[in-house]
């Protein structure tokens, strides 16, 4: 079937087997391999995107469902070489290891901070719920978010030293 949906700012037309996962649509089809696949079955939140500016797990979603849409995944967060807010932040409060979970992270705190531009940390971390990483215990993802939502209400654009885990004399 055919379907039509934006991709990162761009208007694409593509010719999908009613069967074909979103995810793999990316990955495969598309080449944006940022969004990684992890469990296969939307507990994990690897492959999570933004789908009409809500994150969505994509490998629970068929490409066919996306007709008219559109779509944000984690190449679409940069501009150009410059970084988002948020991208920034998960690497100035060191947010990642192995950064295999990063990419979801980063799309579900995008549709966060959409929401709710101030959230608190009971908030980031109820926002990320769905996302797992198994490297990072979550401490500095959580100050991240909240970096980011400083600098993107123009608050903030460095970490504290009690965020970097210095303490002072």
């Amino acid at each position: 079937m055919r379907i039509e949906v934006t991709v990162n700012g761009a208007e694409r037309q593509l010719e999908v087997e009613p069967r074909l996962l979103l995810v793999d649509l990316l990955r495969d089809r598309l080449h944006l391999t940022g969004t990684h696949l992890g469990c296969e079955d939307g507990k994990c939140g690897a492959c999570t995107i933004s789908l009409d500016g809500q994150p969505v797990k994509s490998c629970m979603v068929l490409a066919a469902q996306v007709d008219g849409g559109e779509i944000v995944t984690v190449e679409g967060l940069a501009d150009g070489v410059a970084l988002s807010p948020l991208q920034r932040a998960f690497q100035e409060h060191h947010a990642l290891q192995c950064g295999f979970c990063t990419p979801g992270f980063l799309i579900a705190a995008r549709g966060l901070l959409e929401r709710n531009p101030d959230p608190t940390e009971e908030e980031v971390r109820r926002g990320l719920a769905g996302n797992l990483c198994r490297c990072t215990g979550y401490t500095n993802i959580v100050r991240a978010v909240r970096a980011a939502a400083e600098a993107m209400r123009g608050e903030a654009t460095r970490p504290s030293p009690e965020a970097m885990g210095v303490t002072q004399p």
